[in-house]
């Protein structure tokens, strides 16, 4: 059985859910969001370029124009390798426990499996973001050395975190 629901990120950003069951004891559900946007490539790269050619004007040296180039390029393949998540997938498996992959826009996949006996439990945690409070998904692990203790929060979707950073790298620019 498969459901899919639209929802939209702090930015106003489309996100779709899918949910997917396998059988009462294994789900899946997948989140993915837009991809990359080509009005924010391209208002950054000529943002770089401009600001390069205002100084190659003033300065005269063709370098200048040569390493904004490069500058751009290689900030492009760091962004899609490392933080433009297109899709994350979270995997539950009752007797199991919870796999979390992430595909990345260069293509890249990142997947984090957490066994069902580490799990302690799962909430929803709120961070205050500027003036907006936002809530998202975290799994809490138990500590190995104190039973009533938490080792580690875990959050479940990263997209959250990177249209974040996307939100505040356009508010800096």
């Amino acid at each position: 059985m498969e459901d899919e629901r639209s929802f939209s990120d702090i930015c106003g950003g489309r996100l779709a859910l899918q949910r997917r069951y396998y059988s009462p004891s294994c789900r899946e559900f997948c989140l993915s969001c837009p991809r990359l946007s080509l009005r924010s490539l391209t208002a950054v790269t000529c943002a770089v370029w401009l600001a390069a050619y205002g100084l190659f004007t003033l300065c005269e040296n063709s370098m200048i124009l040569s390493a904004a180039i490069f500058i751009t390029l290689l900030g492009l393949l760091g962004y899609l390798h490392f933080v433009k998540i297109d899709q994350e997938t979270l995997l539950i498996i009752d007797s199991l426990g919870i796999q979390m992959t992430s595909s990345y826009a260069s293509g890249k996949e990142s997947t984090t499996f957490i066994e069902m006996s580490k799990v302690k439990d799962v909430v929803i945690n709120e961070a205050i973001y500027m003036q907006k409070v936002i809530y998202y998904l975290c799994i809490l692990l138990k500590d190995p050395v104190e039973p009533h203790g938490i080792s580690q929060v875990v959050p479940v979707f990263q997209v959250i975190f990177s249209t974040l950073l996307n939100a505040k790298t356009a508010l800096e620019l």
